[in-house]
């Protein structure tokens, strides 16, 4: 601001706020409880545990109720807290001892605001940077008179109730939805979303193709397709065989385990995703990939998302004689995530509908070309539902941490097939719903960013004298500061004196 606000004065943070809390070893106080930098979520003050101080090894600092602790460590620079009692805290933690000068809550809200977050966010660089006293204490802030002060955080806090109910409220409608995501899919692929092809057929008064025998079509052009693509490669290379012979070297994909595979609605049947697709690992990255003469977009596994893509940002490599025809995407080509650290990302599929021309997939992402009569679509949609990606977790291999798939264990799993055109309808009231969602989820993100706009935009007005009206009666922040220059070691213990007195007089 331009203008001091009647009654402010500026200082410095050092001026006001002093770390003066001291060392002890975590074993002369096992009753007290310990806040570590994971007890405290980022920019919301809150505390989510603690851990029993008895059980630490190394030294920690010894706070009390009414002090404030400030991350440090940079990964954690907006992680705040308004002690409520007293305990052992990490050193990663810079903690503000409460004194009799300055509202301590104001203190926190204070070091929350996005003026000192960026701030401090912009004073070291590393791997793990420490942000010291000494750096953020020449930080020059407006101090409000005392009184203020504790006007001040009572606004803050009525109008953060009011948005902590708001936010709260959008938290249910976000996991509402993500039921209801889980809901629609498992509807889809239990039959449950549209009138099944059976049922039609007898209301109607019709035939219809069950899926055994879709199945039984799609298996024989498989095995024509292959003879085709066999016999043509024979005579390119001046091999023209002389009888059939070369046909039994054909090998037909496995069927499922149905063993404790569920009973599925009329007309439908179980199926392998390998007896339904022609599946494919992708181009491994070697120095000889780099991009020189030939060069090709390159989709990696940050670009496959859990039903979609994210194609802003892609790769180019490098191909060699003959690759891009074997390789190349086509429209309607099903690519999985081979690996993941976290299982519920693992084998995440989305559908290429050939955005980028020519466009190729390294080899932690796995090709699935569905066959004629094997919908895209209604495929996602399967392998992303919870019964899809239970299976794809039950044979998903975990090496340190990592969970790994892999061409012949995907075309094990069992898809349920139904009529074909039942497989069209399915996927389009799917893709129906699903776009309906997501355009709520994106309104409810939306609101979720507004909240904190907002949130901020009450700070901001709070730490520059707007948000409540002055009171000409208030002794100004000038004195204020002038006792706490002259003895702020003194405020400290004066304030530790009052929390003892209230401690005695609640026994």
């Amino acid at each position: 601001m331009s203008k001091l606000p009647t009654g402010w004065a500026k200082a410095k943070l050092a001026q006001i706020a002093f770390p003066d809390r001291p060392r002890e070893l975590p074993t002369d106080y096992p009753h007290l409880p310990f806040v570590g930098m994971e007890h405290v979520e980022a920019h919301s003050m809150r505390l989510l545990g603690t851990a029993p101080a008895g059980e630490l090894k190394s030294s920690a600092v010894h706070f009390q109720a009414g002090d404030v602790l400030y991350g440090r460590l940079r990964p954690y620079l907006n992680k705040v807290l308004l002690a409520g009692f007293e305990g052992l805290c990490s050193a990663e933690f810079i903690v503000f001892a409460e004194h009799e000068h300055l509202n301590s809550p104001w203190l926190a809200y204070f070091l929350n605001s996005s003026a000192f977050v960026s701030y401090s966010s912009h004073l070291n660089a590393g791997d793990r940077p420490r942000v010291d006293f000494d750096q953020i204490g020449s930080y020059e802030l407006l101090v409000a008179p005392r009184p203020e002060q504790d006007r001040i955080v009572a606004e803050i806090e009525k109008q953060f109730t009011r948005l902590d109910a708001a936010t709260s409220a959008l938290k249910r409608v976000q996991a509402n939805l993500k039921r209801y995501r889980a809901s629609v899919l498992k509807a889809a692929c239990d039959g449950r979303l549209v009138p099944t092809e059976a049922e039609l057929a007898r209301r109607e008064g019709r035939d219809y193709e069950p899926a055994d025998k879709l199945l039984q079509r799609i298996l024989r052009e498989r095995r024509a397709r292959w003879e085709a693509d066999t016999l043509a490669k024979m005579i390119a290379a001046g091999k023209r065989p002389g009888d059939d012979r070369w046909k039994q070297k054909y090998k037909e994909p496995s069927s499922p385990d149905t063993t404790n595979l569920p009973e599925l609605p009329e007309g439908w049947c179980w199926a392998s995703l390998g007896q339904l697709t022609e599946i494919q690992g992708g181009i491994q990255k070697q120095p000889s990939r780099i991009p020189r003469n030939n060069a090709y977009p390159f989709l990696r596994v940050a670009n496959v998302l859990r039903g979609k893509l994210d194609l802003e940002e892609t790769h180019q490599i490098e191909l060699f004689e003959g690759e891009l025809d074997r390789l190349r995407l086509e429209k309607g080509d099903l690519l999985i995530v081979e690996g993941n650290g976290s299982p519920s990302e693992i084998g995440r599929m989305a559908a290429w509908s050939g955005e980028i021309q020519n466009c190729v997939h390294q080899n932690h992402i796995i090709r699935a070309r569905p066959m004629s009569g094997a919908s895209s679509q209604y495929l996602m949609h399967f392998w992303n539902s919870p019964a899809g990606a239970s299976q794809v977790l039950d044979v998903a291999s975990s090496t340190s941490g990592l969970h790994t798939l892999s061409v012949s264990k995907i075309s094990r799993l069992a898809v349920p097939l139904p009529p074909e055109a039942e497989q069209e309808r399915i996927a389009e009231a799917t893709d129906k719903s699903l776009q309906a969602l997501t355009r709520t989820q994106e309104a409810v993100k939306r609101q979720h960013e507004r909240a904190t706009s907002v949130r901020q935009s009450i700070l901001k007005d709070a730490f520059s004298g707007q948000l409540v009206p002055r009171d000409p009666t208030d002794e100004p922040a000038s004195a204020l500061l002038e006792r706490i220059r002259a003895g702020p070691v003194e405020s400290s213990k004066k304030a530790v004196a009052r929390r003892t007195d209230r401690k005695r007089g609640q026994r």
